[in-house]
């Protein structure tokens, strides 16, 4: 399953928008949210936001695009079906509209093959009876003592080594 929106900047408040998206499509718990180091998702308002709604951060370590393995398939499955299409030259191409009707098109009509012919939304519902339901999802979190990540990756190792703890977990509600 994909969720696409097109946003004009790299910000956090682009990024957490996104991350409401992401949160109003899909009707099961996010539980981990993987991205590289950006700027736009290694940053502490949108971890804290992470944190509001009980999801895991890891950002894959950088350098290391092979990590991202499946972004980058649908990204190319995207430029290939869907954006080679577009003439973007077009001032009346309404972007935003055509995205959505594209994720719902690759969501629920398009046949995978890595999934042997079904739709993503097939899939989901063949393994629906797997789906965690939110108040467990919430446990492991708090069970994890996941923390806020400093951007800075290099310090980060110098106080896992030390065993310091710079950002306490927020508090339970």
């Amino acid at each position: 399953m994909k969720v696409i929106r097109i946003y004009s900047n790299k910000k956090a408040e682009s990024t957490i928008h996104f991350l409401g998206e992401i949160l109003d499509i899909f009707y099961f718990p996010i539980q981990h949210i993987q991205t590289d180091w950006g700027t736009e998702f290694f940053n502490y308002s949108f971890q804290y936001e992470l944190h509001e709604h009980f999801i895991k951060y890891r950002p894959i370590k950088p350098r290391s695009p092979h990590l991202n393995s499946k972004v980058e398939r649908t990204q190319q499955t995207d430029k290939s079906e869907f954006w080679s299409l577009m003439d973007l030259s077009d001032p009346d191409l309404d972007l935003n509209a055509l995205v959505i009707e594209w994720q719902e098109f690759y969501n629920k009509k398009r046949p995978h093959s890595s999934l042997n012919g079904k739709t993503p939304w097939e899939k989901l519902q063949s393994l629906e009876h797997l789906i965690p339901i939110q108040p467990d999802v919430t446990a492991k979190f708090w069970d994890s003592n996941e923390v806020i990540l400093p951007r800075n990756y290099t310090y980060l190792s110098y106080i896992k080594r030390k065993n310091i703890n710079l950002v306490s977990k927020p508090k339970r509600k």
